[in-house]
């Protein structure tokens, strides 16, 4: 039995569109996984250091304020606020120290 010019034109057609869809898929879909997961994971640690740096400023503002009636001068709830806050930063910097993993 003789194809007709049609049937092959569409055989043809459709092998074309398979062949570059896999492809496709093969090469273009991960490229395009990878730059999105970089692209949000870099918004997301952007956002979250903007975040971190602003919550630790406001910290220090409130405790400034609050600290100032219980002691007898601005300058010394200043000092007591930066200590405290630089005591727990940098606890909390030594135990994510301790965690880390070395290079094998």
């Amino acid at each position: 039995m003789a194809q007709t010019g049609d049937d092959w034109a569409v055989q043809a057609a459709d092998t074309i569109e398979r062949v570059v869809t896999g492809v496709r898929d093969k090469t273009t879909v991960p490229i395009i996984t990878v730059a999105r997961v970089l692209v949000f994971g870099l918004l997301a640690a952007v956002m979250g250091a903007v975040a971190l740096i602003l919550f630790s400023v406001g910290l220090v503002r409130v405790l400034d304020t609050y600290l100032t009636g219980p002691l007898d001068s601005h300058a010394r709830a200043v000092w007591v606020t930066e200590a405290g806050l630089g005591g727990i930063f940098t606890l909390a910097g030594l135990f994510l120290w301790t965690r880390r993993r070395t290079p094998q």
